[in-house]
């Protein structure tokens, strides 16, 4: 299987495993975008993107709506966005993106995560850069010719289309993504995207087997447990 497959497993492993998890990282995300404009995603194209991503992630309507009420009520809550990078078992590399309203406390847990599974945290940039950051699309379709002529067509910045068992990945630059998402929608009306989505993409991956394959998973499930933990990507095989 090729990395557009691995791409999917991936993201959709995420979204799958964790339900609970991912309604709490949108709900927090839709309330700051509301809150960072208008709370209307007529008026606010951050707040509409966001939106739209979540509702492929199959978060209900009613966590979306709970989120934007709060926005407009006036809650001063405030979230900070912060990357914690570092090494695991074997040397693999860890990026961990969170979305908290109380920074020490955070870097404490993640802290703590490392440490209980014989990791450690690294300086910002140690590991960022072994990843490529990008947007993805994927979704049901094989004629990359039609796809990448309208992606062109609305200025969308494409890196790269990949297609496998009938399934289209395509990847753009994290700008683009929701121009790249208005583009396929007008070539396909009906699409339904299996992912949307801007991620981190590991240049190379590395094999954890016996105790370090223990440990990566300690710290995976660790990591899981953190509320304000909202990402985390590695170079580990699957």
């Amino acid at each position: 299987m090729g990395r557009a497959f691995e791409v999917r497993k991936a993201a959709m492993a995420r979204t799958n495993a964790v339900k609970t998890k991912v309604y709490s990282r949108f709900g927090k995300e839709i309330y700051m975008a509301a809150k960072a404009g208008v709370p209307d995603p007529e008026m606010n194209q951050g707040l509409k993107q966001m939106i739209a991503k979540a509702k492929i992630n199959q978060v209900p309507a009613e966590v979306i709506k709970r989120a934007i009420e709060k926005a407009k009520g006036g809650s001063d809550e405030s979230y900070s966005s912060v990357r914690y990078e570092g090494f695991g078992p074997n040397n693999s590399n860890i990026i961990v993106d969170c979305l908290t309203d109380n920074v020490n406390r955070t870097v404490s847990e993640v802290r703590t995560c490392f440490t209980k599974s014989k990791s450690k945290m690294g300086v910002g940039g140690s590991v960022a850069h072994m990843f490529d950051h990008v947007g993805i699309l994927s979704f049901n379709f094989t004629d990359e010719g039609a796809v990448l002529d309208v992606l062109v067509e609305h200025d969308v910045d494409v890196q790269d289309i990949e297609v496998e068992d009938e399934a289209m990945t395509v990847y753009v630059t994290p700008t683009s993504l929701y121009a790249a998402k208005i583009a396929i929608e007008s070539l396909i009306p009906e699409v339904e995207f299996e992912v949307l989505e801007n991620t981190m993409i590991p240049q190379e991956r590395v094999k954890v087997e016996g105790e370090d394959k223990e440990m990566f998973d300690r710290l995976m499930s660790m990591l899981d447990e953190i509320d304000d933990v909202q990402n985390v990507y590695h170079n580990v095989e699957e």
